[in-house]
């Protein structure tokens, strides 16, 4: 019986902008909150197009509200970014070692930060640190498997 394989790899377009803000704390939670601030961004764009297209038409005033969303969505999910990696980085200089552990910490305290900031109630602020833990540490074993 004949045996035939495909191989093969796939990889997405790099883009690195650097902003040398002169300390490496500060390096790394910039460029996390550049980075996945344009993420979010983009997710609301793309957002906004399909409902332009969806209805047939788009408007000034959508238009600047779509600018407003991108503006609020890109600032929210790049500080929570910030935040992680620089909490991240800070347990790594603490601790002298980068492993997983330092992800889960820096997820657990990114967690029950962004949960304290919206108010939410001491039940509701252990298990956002918990699934910030969680998702940090899955996150780099993820990472670690390419």
């Amino acid at each position: 019986m004949p045996w035939s394989t495909i191989s093969g790899s796939w990889n997405s377009p790099r883009v690195d902008l650097v902003i040398d803000m002169g300390n490496p704390f500060l390096n790394r939670s910039v460029d996390g909150f550049l980075k996945i601030g344009v993420v979010g961004a983009t997710r609301v764009a793309a957002e906004e197009i399909y409902h332009c297209i969806r209805k047939g038409h788009a408007s000034k005033n959508q238009a600047q509200e779509a600018l407003k969303n991108m503006c609020k969505e890109g600032a929210y999910w790049g500080s929570i970014a910030g935040v992680y990696v620089g909490m991240e980085y800070g347990v790594e200089r603490i601790r002298g070692t980068r492993d997983w552990k330092n992800a889960m910490i820096g997820g657990a305290i990114t967690g029950g930060l962004v949960s304290i900031s919206t108010g939410k109630s001491k039940d509701a602020v252990f298990i956002d640190a918990i699934t910030g833990a969680a998702i940090a540490t899955a996150a780099d074993f993820i990472n670690q498997l390419t």
